[in-house]
């Protein structure tokens, strides 16, 4: 039989109610997890490992760094088929495009996870594994970076996102849409897009920071970033990349501080394109220097900018980071 190594992290998936407090919290370990889905024996030959137990809003940058380290060992073992990450929903995304920027193996490493947690009825995790696990092993998924597997859809890391706080059909791909399906008749890809262009393995620059622009806001948060020294400032505009024409002053002396800035859009579909000319304008604030995300999430373009100034980029590379990942 294929070989699938499952590294567990907690999340959702493996969380039960509490009956003192009533609240789901991480408690099922890897183990038990792998117990309490048989189905997956008929999939493949599972090994597990258990990275940690945790809810996923408290796994940073480091901790994916660590997941990567793990996943890249296991996509140069020869006998191992396929990797599955088992992960919380609320920051999947952010870790299944950050691990694509990091792994550069054909080895398939697909994240699932679960919105019902194990004392619910009707628990989605079981199903999901036994997807995502059929997924890794699937000849058609080499080759295609990391990948997601939620409830029978197959989505691309680089543009999926979770768009619903709790129902089951809440991870989508705005403007792309998923890559394939999972059914009763195996793995079905449709699609097979360019792979996420990958950085050198290096530890993240934990100094970054995204700022989300609504309006009417004063430049008080880039200021405080300016004065702070930050690392590196994300900054989610409205539309095509657009901010308030007040923040124009401090963006520049971020800019002039060597402190690169970069712009994402807060909707959920399209690229970040220097359209307009009023003061906050996109095209403004590209001959201030700021750099353009594309079409990447606010999230997803801290953590770009994040590991790509761990891997020592300048100024220059770090323009060219973006472009190629732009989309």
């Amino acid at each position: 039989m294929p070989r699938v190594h499952l590294v567990t992290t907690g999340g959702t998936i493996a969380s039960r109610v509490d009956p003192q407090t009533g609240a789901a919290v991480p408690a099922v370990r890897a183990e038990e997890l792998l117990a309490s889905v048989p189905a997956l024996g008929s999939v493949a030959e599972i090994a597990v490992t258990e990275l940690c137990l945790e809810s996923s809003w408290n796994l940073g940058p480091d901790r994916i760094a660590s997941l990567a380290r793990a996943a890249r060992d296991l996509q140069a073992d020869p006998e191992v088929t396929g990797v599955v990450v088992t992960h919380g929903t609320d920051t999947l995304e952010e870790t299944a495009f950050a691990l694509d920027l990091l792994l550069d193996g054909d080895t398939p490493v697909v994240l699932t996870g679960a919105m019902r947690d194990a004392s619910t009825a009707g628990s989605d995790g079981p199903r999901n594994l036994v997807s995502a696990a059929r997924v890794a092993i699937a000849p058609a998924a080499r080759g295609l970076g990391v990948l997601v597997a939620m409830n029978d859809e197959i989505h691309a890391a680089r543009w999926v996102m979770k768009t619903h706080t709790t129902a089951l059909g809440t991870f989508a791909s705005p403007g792309a849409g998923p890559l394939g399906s999972v059914d009763g008749e195996g793995v079905r890809i449709l699609a097979r897009p360019a792979r996420t262009p990958t950085l050198p393995p290096g530890p993240p620059e934990p100094r970054v920071y995204l700022v989300k622009m609504a309006s009417g806001m004063d430049d008080l948060l880039v200021r405080a970033l300016l004065d702070a020294r930050a690392r590196g400032v994300v900054i989610e505009g409205s539309g095509a990349g657009n901010v308030c024409g007040s923040w124009e002053g401090a963006i520049a002396e971020l800019v002039q501080a060597g402190i690169p800035v970069v712009l994402s859009s807060r909707c959920p579909g399209g690229r970040v394109t220097p359209t307009y000319g009023a003061p906050g304008g996109g095209r403004r604030l590209r001959d201030l220097g700021v750099i353009a995300a594309g079409a990447l999430s606010g999230p997803k373009a801290r953590l770009a900018l994040m590991f790509a100034l761990g891997a020592g980029l300048d100024a220059a590379g770090l323009r060219a980071h973006f472009e190629r990942l732009g989309g």
